[in-house]
Parts: C-alpha cells; sequence; structure tokens
C-alpha cells in the first residue's frame, strides 16, 4: 500500500526522523489554521500519489495564512495526471542549503534489502541514476544485521555528504531503517533530505510503501487505506478478506489459486482478441481452501461490477472441493435474488479436479439459465469472450 506524503511524515515523526512542522488540509479554512499555527511561511502540496505536483501547479508557496487559503482553494479539486486532489499538506517552508536522496527498499530481485543514497537530491531519481549513474550509491542491506549506526556511517561515507552533517545523517538512516522495519514497509524513500543553512538536517518529502501482507500486525495501518482514490469495489472487496484487483475489461475471473487465475486471465485476453479485444475485468482468487461462503462473495464483488458483461469461473478442486465451488455459486445467486438483485450477467463455469462430477451435476441441477458449464479452459475461455462481446455489442 503506497502512502500519501502526510502519511509517510506521520510515521517519520513516530520513529523520530527529523521532519518540518505542518499537518494535512481537506478545505481551505483549514490550511489557513495550520498556516496561523505555524506562524511564517508554509507550503502548500497537493497529496496525489503520483509525481509532476510541481510541474502540474499543485506546490505553492504562501508567505501568509491568506495566501496559504488561497493557494489551498486552487489546488483541491485538482487533476494531475488523472488523480483528484482531495487533501493538502501544508507544512512550514524550509530554506534549503542542499538536497540530498536516501532510501531504503525491498530488493525482490536479488532476495535482499537495499540502501541507495546520493548528494543529488530533489530530481527524480531516476534522472540521476541514468545520466550520473556513479553519483548514487547502492549498498546491499543484511536483514538480520539491518542498518547499524556502523552501517550508516558506510552509507553515508560512499555517498560523499559533506561531513559537518554526517553525524545527523547517519542518525536519519537508523532511524529509516527502523521505520522501515517496524512498519513492515518494503520502502522508504526521503526525496529531498536537506541541509538548512544553520547546518540542520530534515526531511522535507517522503515516500513509504507498507506491506499489505503484513497488515494483521498492523491494525493502525488501517487508517492509511485511500478509500477516496480506491475504487469502491477494491474497497468492499477488502472487506470481505477477498484477493482482488480491478482491471479494465469486460469479464469478471474468478479462480482459485494465483497461478491458476494469472494463466486465466491470459487464456481470456487471447481468446478475446477474435471478439473484438474483450479483456479481463479483474483478478480473483479465492485461495487454495475457500469456502462456498468465499466463493459467494467472489461471484457477488465480480457480478456487482457495471463493467463486466459476463463471468469466467474457473477452477481446480484440491483443497476446495468443486461441490463447494459449486454450491457457492448457486448460494450467491440466491443470496443476489433476495436482496434484489437479480443476476442477468452470463456465468461459464469450467470446474475440474476433486468432486468435480458432484460439482457438474450440482450446477446442472440448478437449471440456471444463466449458468453454463463447459468442459477445457480454452473453450471456456472464448465462451465467455462471446458472451460478453454480444452483451457489449446490444447496449
Amino acid at each position: 500500500m503506497d502512502l500519501y506524503e502526510y502519511q509517510a511524515r506521520e510515521l517519520f515523526a513516530k520513529h523520530q526522523v527529523p521532519t518540518t512542522r505542518g499537518d494535512v488540509c481537506a478545505t481551505a479554512e483549514e490550511a489557513e489554521a495550520v498556516a496561523v499555527d505555524v506562524a511564517g511561511p508554509v507550503v502548500v502540496k497537493a497529496q496525489v500519489k503520483t509525481g509532476g505536483r510541481g510541474k502540474a501547479g499543485g506546490v505553492k508557496l504562501a508567505e501568509n495564512p491568506a495566501e496559504a487559503r488561497a493557494k489551498a482553494e486552487a489546488i483541491l479539486g485538482m487533476d494531475i495526471k488523472g488523480h483528484t486532489v482531495h487533501r493538502v499538506l501544508v507544512a512550514e517552508a524550509s530554506d534549503i542549503a542542499e538536497e540530498y536522496y536516501v532510501s531504503f527498499l525491498l530488493d525482490r530481485t536479488n532476495r535482499s534489502f537495499l540502501a541507495m543514497a546520493s548528494i543529488e537530491g530533489g530530481v527524480d531519481i531516476e534522472e540521476v541514476a541514468a545520466t550520473k549513474p556513479e553519483a548514487l550509491v547502492r549498498m546491499r542491506i543484511d536483514a538480520l544485521e539491518g542498518v547499524t549506526p556502523t552501517t550508516a556511517r558506510q552509507i553515508v561515507d560512499a555517498a560523499g555528504f559533506p561531513e559537518p552533517i554526517r553525524a545527523q545523517t547517519t542518525d536519519v538512516l537508523v532511524d529509516l531503517w527502523r521505520t522501515l522495519v517496524e512498519e513492515d514497509a518494503t520502502l522508504v524513500e526521503v526525496n529531498p533530505l536537506v541541509q538548512t543553512p544553520d547546518g540542520r538536517v530534515l526531511a522535507l518529502d517522503g515516500k513509504v510503501t507498507l506491506d499489505a501482507n503484513a497488515a494483521f500486525r498492523h491494525p493502525d495501518h488501517e487508517a492509511f487505506i485511500d478509500r477516496e482514490g480506491t475504487d469502491p469495489i477494491e474497497l468492499r472487496a477488502g472487506d470481505l478478506d477477498l484477493n482482488y484487483v480491478k482491471l479494465d475489461g469486460s469479464v469478471g475471473i474468478i479462480g482459485n489459486g494465483a497461478g491458476l487465475v494469472m494463466s486465466t486471465l491470459d487464456v481470456v485476453a487471447y481468446a478475446g482478441e477474435e471478439f473484438g479485444g474483450v479483456q479481463p475485468a479483474n483478478f480473483l482468487d479465492i485461495g487454495g481452501g475457500a469456502s462456498a461462503e468465499v466463493m459467494a462473495n467472489g461471484l457477488d464483488i465480480v457480478l456487482g461490477d457495471p463493467d463486466v458483461e459476463a463471468v469466467f469461473v474457473n477452477v481446480f478442486g484440491g483443497i476446495t472441493a468443486c461441490d463447494a465451488v459449486a454450491n457457492g455459486i448457486v448460494q450467491a445467486i440466491s443470496m443476489l435474488a433476495e436482496r434484489g438483485e437479480a443476476v442477468t450477467k452470463p456465468i461459464v463455469c469450467r470446474i475440474d479436479g476433486n468432486n468435480a462430477e458432484e460439482g457438474r451435476r450440482i450446477l446442472e441441477e440448478a437449471e440456471h439459465d444463466l449458468i453454463e458449464l463447459v468442459e477445457t479452459m480454452d473453450d471456456a475461455a472464448r465462451r465467455v469472450a462471446e458472451l460478453a462481446s454480444v452483451r457489449a455489442a446490444g447496449k
């Protein structure tokens, strides 16, 4: 889960990473009040999960509370690369002598953690890496040892931080590493980390990515969920503990096991080429041990997506027997009917594996006009793509 800048700053402050005073605001009046509290120049920054805020006019300096209110009014509601600005961060403006870059991240390719640092911060780090790779220090971090003061000093020395601030920067790196570990993050980044004219080191901007798989250890992280910027279907699926990702197509996908679901996405996309480029509408893995209730919840979520024209249930029975899957499908249809939400979208089912024969019998005896059993995965993908294309054309 990627955090907004103001949320990253909250975690930085929690772990003693030095930042400037400020607060997040949803209205221009709140922005003015924060500026009054700061009692000095402030910077008003759009809170969106994308880069290029400054170039888009989403970062503005305000000399007094009245200006902060006006700047916030101009920024709130802006569209920045498809992201609507719902909040602004109003923070104390800081004089800058030098700008630097530091980060820790999970390096999945090399199965380790990686420290990166540069004395050329304040710009896209990708630009530094491409044009001056020697200016970006990369250092592997042992996950068991972590970042000790000795390790942090090695990073600082290798990057060439100025001698007067090396001790402060070392402390910042240790605190940033603690943030990553204690919050179960996969990325903590500060760009820019600045030196002020009076010699202080401050984190003026921050990025944090939290590992969603560790959310059970951090109930407080639920407050970071972006309910305004996240698709409501994904939010509801999350509330039901479903492994769901919204995509742009028209064929709803339900499977058991991430590998099977990924294969299903590919097969549907390939089959859809014959019918005008029909694409999958989602990724939904109900898991290897899913119950009939989970199957019902999954089908409810997928059928509730207005972009879905047809659904492909592709299950290989293992821990989850096919009869449980079939019962889940039948239960979901009944449940929706009881709520006055009659199912009108075709459901193509390919069921194989443990108790497949019983599962097919249950679906056949249900005698639902919109449920169609297809024997093979390829044939089912072609059929569901065809049905989705026909429904879309009939609108």
